[in-house]
């Protein structure tokens, strides 16, 4: 029987809800066709000829994909590629095309199964209409999980709202390199920051009911020369010590449902072809049961970039057989796996494996239940009033006040005010590469933006309603024209203060100067930014430095010259108020850098968990690596003491725990949030160890003159580290640990000793380190 024959859907055990899922998707594997086993593993991506040129990933005009809708679903679909995150459609509109494409996918499979929807999710829902969240980097510098936890559940509402069920979201790629393009979408620099914040987006995304993805498994961000898509030339043990331990622990103890391999290939091998990842470490040391989705077009890449495969059919047998089980955004390699298997070139078996895991999903999502329709809401509100207010508390939390010698919060009397810069006038300056703004809206021109972004000139105009602000443009954020220089340093002369915003205008592709494809051969500020802000400060007016970015910036020659620097990481729709509340006192500042501020724009700097010889080294090299601010620092508008540093026992064995408590007093005037940040420091080691590593974190409020007790559970499993032989072991020894505002700065500490034989860490580890306030 084939799929224009049939008079279906067939009725089975697979519609019973009453029984087990594993019996249900047994039962209907049991029943298909290797054609139809394939068909699940494919997807479709509708992209209208009408589109404006530009593509929305790397070497889309060289893939040839399934050819016409029916064509791609004449034996079922595993994905539908975004439905609304391609083109600008409204709610109403897009809800209608997903549900057509639903119900023909399902009149057209004997089984009545329908696909899987997916979206990007970010920075929000990426389409038109949806609240633009602050991008991945800024939630790091917020060191909130709670919060981020909070606005992945409203963004997985939202999809769920119209019928999507698995979102690409989040990045969990550690920063290693500031030049990289895709720093923007990473969480920071520290893999235990990283882990715990990407794991509470998951967890909200997955409470209701959508799909997290987790990327880039694993290595992408360590790409040689921080080009995107470079290859990956790192060892084993800092791949297992820095990149991996984030997805460990957001499958471990997030649940997270899909993984998504990395584009790049690490030490010859690209994730999409690697059993040794996808297979025996993600399934089988891991415990993971969801589903591996291949990267856009990562399939064909084994054979068109990779050359590790002689054509797309042997790039898809590579990628099935190392565990990659869905092929985005439509079927190229996987497209004749069928008769591979039918010619015996392939095991049925291990189309079995990979069917049964996207049936297995789709089970729990509920598509193979009798009657399954997409639940779907045509009036739903992507950009309500209550996703707004928390994009609004996120973009808060995340601005970082660097530096300021009094001039911030900006005085009332200060009544000429000068706003000079381009970001000031630029709204898609607060927004992310992933942003339907600049993701999409882009590449159609105009100012339609799709949702409200107030500017930051107009934030500030309404924040200070008593003073003058004016502005001059001064030069635009990429290019050499400095005509505009002269009005800008004339506003500025005039002035009581200057607020001069640089930074960033995201895109794809080398679209923008942050974002995926948009790799920088220094850290430079873009164009003849840095010019336009020395010229200014040569006026001797005070001066407010602004930047909004998605890398951090060298800073080393302005910033001691400004009165004060305040740095954004691309904050969202709501980004322009939340500066100017910090600007204006309206908001004390409690963001901490997520990535260190560098000093000069060397093109290598090592991050901050670097080892003793990676630091400054006197006498051995004439370059300083040192950050002009390191990371987790940042400044409030009052002043907290770091009082004591106490544990419950001096010494502990290698599988015990110690309590360590700080005590943390606001001694200003004002109510303030710090982030207190624990590290530890491992005195002696079999191998080189990072100098300081932060191992615990905890936002505490504190009132003025209100001294508070914070509590961290630390076990001797968070000592751990792969060994010479690459297995993870708990080393006996003598440890600091240390507490404080940033990793340069930790003013209380005590040693603890570890006392007994190695420990060898084999399954599952206390990855993180639980807190409690008193």
């Amino acid at each position: 029987m084939t799929a224009d024959t049939w008079a279906g859907p067939l009725s089975g055990p697979w519609h019973d809800t009453t029984l087990p899922l594993a019996e249900r998707v047994d039962a209907l594997l049991a029943a298909m066709t290797p054609e139809e086993k394939a068909g699940q593993l494919g997807s479709f991506w509708h992209r209208p000829a009408e589109e404006p040129d530009g593509d929305v990933a790397p070497m889309e005009s060289e893939m040839a994909g399934p050819g016409s809708f029916a064509d791609a679903i004449a034996y079922g679909l595993g994905h539908l590629t975004r439905v609304f995150g391609t083109a600008p459609v409204s709610v109403a509109d897009g809800i209608a095309d997903l549900r057509a494409r639903q119900a023909q996918v399902m009149r057209v499979s004997r089984f009545g199964i329908p696909a899987i929807a997916h979206e990007e999710c970010l920075t929000g829902f990426t389409a038109y209409g949806a609240t633009v969240y602050p991008t991945p980097l800024a939630w790091g510098a917020a060191f909130d999980p709670g919060l981020v936890e909070e606005m992945a559940a409203a963004i997985g509402r939202d999809l769920r709202a119209v019928g999507v069920d698995q979102g690409l979201s989040p990045v969990l790629d550690v920063v290693r390199d500031y030049r990289w393009g895709r720093v923007e979408e990473s969480i920071g620099e520290d893999p235990y920051l990283v882990a715990t914040v990407a794991t509470a987006y998951v967890r909200g995304l997955q409470s209701t009911g959508v799909v997290a993805t987790l990327k880039h498994f694993a290595g992408y961000s360590a790409s040689r020369s921080a080009r995107n898509h470079a290859p990956v030339a790192m060892g084993p043990r800092e791949l297992a010590e820095v990149l991996l331990p984030p997805f460990e622990l957001a499958i471990r103890e997030g649940g997270a449902g899909s993984v998504m391999p990395s584009y790049a290939a690490v030490d010859g091998v690209p994730p999409t072809a690697s059993r040794a990842l996808l297979t025996s470490l993600l399934r089988e040391e891991w415990g993971f049961g969801g589903t591996v989705v291949s990267d856009y077009w990562a399939v064909p890449f084994l054979h068109k970039t990779h050359r590790i495969a002689g054509g797309d059919d042997d790039a898809g047998v590579l990628a099935l057989t190392a565990g990659v089980d869905v092929e985005l955004p439509e079927t190229v390699g996987f497209a004749g796996l069928a008769a591979l298997v039918r010619a015996g070139a392939v095991p049925e078996a291990v189309l079995d494996d990979a069917a049964r895991r996207v049936l297995l999903q789709k089970a729990r999502l509920g598509l193979l239940d009798p009657g399954w329709a997409p639940r779907t809401d045509d009036g739903a509100d992507l950009d309500s009033p209550a996703n707004r207010a928390l994009a609004r508390r996120l973009a808060e939390r995340s601005v970082v006040l660097l530096a300021n010698d009094g001039t911030l919060p900006l005085a009332p009397a200060a009544a000429r005010v000068a706003v000079v810069g381009t970001t000031a006038v630029e709204p898609r300056t607060f927004l992310g590469c992933y942003s339907f703004p600049n993701h999409v809206l882009a590449q159609h021109g105009g100012d339609d933006l799709g949702v409200a972004v107030p500017t930051l000139l107009d934030a500030l105009r309404a924040e200070l309603p008593d003073s003058v602000v004016s502005h001059a443009p001064g030069a635009a954020i990429t290019g050499e024209d400095r005509s505009g220089f002269a009005a800008a340093v004339a506003l500025a002369a005039q002035a009581d203060v200057a607020i001069v915003t640089v930074g960033d205008l995201a895109g794809l592709f080398g679209r923008g100067t942050s974002g995926e494809g948009c790799d920088a051969p220094d850290l430079t500020l873009p164009g003849v930014q840095a010019d336009l802000v020395a010229a200014v400060l040569d006026t001797g007016t005070p001066v407010v430095l602004v930047v909004v970015s998605g890398r951090p910036y060298a800073l080393g020659d302005l910033a001691p010259r400004c009165a004060a620097v305040v740095q954004a990481f691309f904050p969202g729709e709501e980004g322009g108020a939340a500066i100017a509340g910090v600007l204006s006192g309206r908001i004390d500042p409690s963001g901490r850098l997520p990535v260190a501020v560098p000093r000069t724009p060397s093109s290598s700097l090592p991050t901050y968990r670097a080892a003793p010889l990676d630091q400054r080294t006197d006498g051995v090299s004439n370059l300083d690596p040192a950050p002009l601010y390191p990371f987790g620092h940042g400044l409030s508008y009052t002043t907290v003491t770091y009082e004591s540093l106490v544990l419950s026992a001096p010494a502990i064995p290698s599988d015990g725990s110690v309590d360590v408590t700080v005590t943390v007093r606001n001694t200003g005037a004002r109510p303030a949030e710090e982030v207190v940040q624990l590290y530890l420091t491992d005195h002696a080691a079999q191998v080189v160890r990072p100098v300081r590593e932060l191992i615990g974190y905890r936002r505490v409020p504190l009132a003025p003159g209100e001294a508070r007790r914070v509590t961290f559970a630390v076990h001797a499993d968070r000592t751990s580290f792969p060994g010479l032989d690459l297995r993870r072991i708990v080393e006996p020894g003598t440890f600091t640990l240390a507490a404080g505002p940033s990793s340069d700065d930790v003013p209380v500490s005590a040693e603890l000793e570890i006392s007994g034989a190695v420990r060898v860490l084999d399954g599952a580890r206390v990855m993180t380190t639980p807190v409690r306030i008193d």
